[in-house]
């Protein structure tokens, strides 16, 4: 299970004075409470502070559909906020499978993440973690993440490189290697608390 090393970041991340978001169903929001708990954070008292934002709220999807362009204002909006409240910056992870909506329509995918990774460049206040679940999504959208992403997690202490990623203007049909592509991802899911990351600060990852 992913949750105690994403508690472990969070609690990492608090303590460099970041606000931290997560987004996900109310049934794993509940569950993430205590590895929180166990990973030494206060949670009522970081939820009271506005430091730990804990959410099921699908608010992001329009008419109940995902839309690029309102999650990136969002998120804008989101870091701008956490700067004016006096932190450094705004770490945030969420699962796509919650991320999509409940059509589960993963058309703008790839568009999106690319966007993204252009948004953190620009926006070095803004980090976190897109978790990607093989058992909740299709497997398409698994080789797009891993196309889109600069970087992978593995556990609290290790992340890496992600050599199958490709930049937007250097995409093409040969960078969809599904033979790659799927024996990295059958690989990942043999590591119980893998999941794709991007926008690592420098010097983060081992």
């Amino acid at each position: 299970m992913h949750l105690p090393g994403l508690s472990a970041l969070m609690r990492q991340k608090l303590s460099d004075n970041y606000r931290c978001l997560y987004l996900n169903s109310a049934d794993m929001v509940d569950a993430l409470r205590p590895y929180l708990s166990a990973a030494g954070i206060d949670v009522p008292r970081e939820l009271r502070k506005g430091s730990l934002l804990l959410s099921s709220d699908r608010g992001h999807l329009e008419d109940g559909h995902f839309n690029a362009d309102r999650m990136l204002g969002l998120l804008e909006d989101a870091v701008t906020k956490s700067r004016k409240d006096g932190y450094a910056g705004l770490w945030c992870t969420g699962d796509m499978t919650m991320e999509f909506g409940p059509d589960k329509d993963f058309s703008q995918l790839l568009d999106y993440e690319w966007r993204l990774e252009e948004f953190l460049q620009s926006h070095p206040a803004l980090s976190g973690i897109c978790q990607y679940r093989a058992d909740s999504l299709p497997h398409e959208a698994l080789r797009q993440g891993l196309l889109s992403h600069s970087s992978l997690y593995i556990n609290e202490t290790l992340s890496r490189l992600n050599p199958h990623y490709v930049e937007r203007a250097s995409f093409t049909a040969e960078s969809h290697n599904h033979a790659a592509l799927d024996q990295t991802i059958r690989e990942l899911c043999l590591v119980p608390d893998a999941l794709i990351l991007n926008a690592l600060p420098p010097g983060y990852l081992q």
